[in-house]
């Protein structure tokens, strides 16, 4: 059973991967119709084509490796220069080769196509539009996706019902269920408090979650506490005196520091409380700053990662994970041992961060990424305003053609990044459950 669930984990992430890909996609397809861009292709995935459809002027398809996707736009790269202008040659031998080749399969895809339904004839804003219009479907669908965690299934919190009592307490330090007549009585057990009483109060004070009648108790080692249960519609008022004990404290920060606190030796049954729908934003947006801090150290954390491989060292579970260690966490997910809407709400929460990830690593300002686009078409902007302040003639689009070989460069490094994430995932992963 278990690692069926851990298969169904990882389908699960493949095809949650799938889709947004594909709704990025379609964040650039829906605004290019939109502004009338000739659009060849819409297809999820590289490589040999495995099925597509063509309708109206685009074809629609999957291809072998899913790993990504891509619509394609006449006119991405403005036509060559005339043969007097020596600014379309860059360099010489394979590079400008790459140029060439470049430039052929552009021309191809502005065969016939009207000159006003060329991508690089639209004004600025249109093209930033076109371009940030997948990563913004990532951002929205991380929203999406981090709401129906929170508020859809509920944070998991401990409510006012005792769902179990500790029998004995050994040293005070320790709660047990399997006691010896040497043992001393947990206090909750002394002062007859049962599993499935319902907390009302905690000497004197109104207690609306187990954590405030926790917090009254751990202030209050040694010292006699009222404690109003409910119990089969009737309140009941228990004498209950918690022992010094040495427990974990969680602070506000998430740290864990060891303290003595006051101990009584229950637990509390939880249940899943949603949150208001707003929740799901701030979730989102709180953890940007994370993930923009990964994705900027990216060359030094993977070269971390390098390091972790080769030494065996552990890695750093903030670390960045390639789409293996992100199916590892998703079927760990899936087949660990707790209840199902636990496991449901992991694999969204993990599906979320990975659409936060993407639409923080598009806006990388480098071609191939989205980001790269839109700082050639802000570059293109800028020309065009100082030629107008000037009263200049409106220069030449931006010589996109020129910037394949920089484009092949990004290309290898994120081959290369990507490969040592995946054989670190392989044979050094990270593990969620340690």
């Amino acid at each position: 059973m278990t690692v069926i669930a851990f298969i169904v984990g990882v389908v699960v992430l493949v095809v949650g991967l799938a889709v947004s890909i594909a709704l990025h996609e379609l964040g650039h397809l829906l605004p290019a119709k939109k502004f009338g861009v000739h659009v060849g292709q819409y297809m999820i995935g590289f490589g040999p084509t495995l099925w597509s459809r063509r309708r109206g002027e685009t074809e629609y398809g999957f291809k072998a490796i899913p790993l990504g996707g891509y619509i394609s736009m006449s006119g991405m790269y403005p036509p060559s220069p005339t043969r007097g202008d020596r600014s379309g040659r860059a360099g010489g031998g394979f590079f400008a080769t790459m140029v060439q080749d470049a430039r052929t399969a552009n021309a191809e895809t502005m065969a016939d196509v009207d000159e006003n339904r060329l991508f690089y004839n639209l004004p600025v804003f249109k093209r930033i539009i076109i371009m940030l219009g997948g990563p913004v479907m990532n951002l929205l669908l991380a929203i999406v996706l981090f709401t129906i965690m929170l508020s859809g299934i509920g944070v998991q919190t401990a409510t006012t019902t005792v769902a179990s009592v500790s029998e004995c307490i050994v040293s005070g330090t320790a709660a047990q269920t399997d006691c010896t007549e040497a043992d001393p009585a947990s206090p909750a057990a002394a002062g007859g408090i049962r599993p499935g009483d319902v907390l009302i109060s905690v000497d004197g004070t109104e207690v609306a979650t187990f954590a405030e009648a926790s917090e009254i108790i751990q202030d209050s080692p040694g010292q006699q506490l009222p404690i109003v249960v409910e119990r089969d519609g009737v309140q009941q008022t228990l004498q209950v005196t918690p022992v010094l004990a040495e427990r974990e404290i969680v602070d506000a920060e998430g740290e864990v520091t060891t303290a003595e606190v006051g101990m009584v030796g229950m637990t509390a049954q939880s249940e899943y409380v949603p949150q208001p729908l707003w929740a799901g934003p701030e979730m989102t947006f709180e953890s940007l700053e994370r993930v923009v801090g990964v994705v900027v150290q990216l060359p030094v954390r993977v070269y971390d990662t390098a390091v972790s491989l080769f030494t065996g060292t552990e890695r750093d579970p903030n670390g960045p994970l390639s789409v293996v260690g992100a199916g590892r966490i998703a079927g760990e997910v899936a087949s660990v041992d707790a209840p199902v809407l636990n496991r449901v709400a992991g694999l969204v929460g993990l599906l979320a961060s990975l659409n936060l990830a993407l639409f923080v690593f598009n806006l990388i300002p480098l071609l191939p990424l989205d980001g790269g686009h839109v700082a050639v078409a802000l570059w293109d902007g800028i020309k065009r305003a100082w030629a107008k302040i000037f009263r200049r003639p409106p220069p030449r689009p931006v010589d996109t053609a020129r910037l394949v070989p920089a484009t092949f460069v990004v290309v290898v490094l994120l081959i290369g990044m990507g490969g040592i994430l995946i054989l670190a995932d392989l044979f050094n992963p990270i593990s969620v459950f340690g």
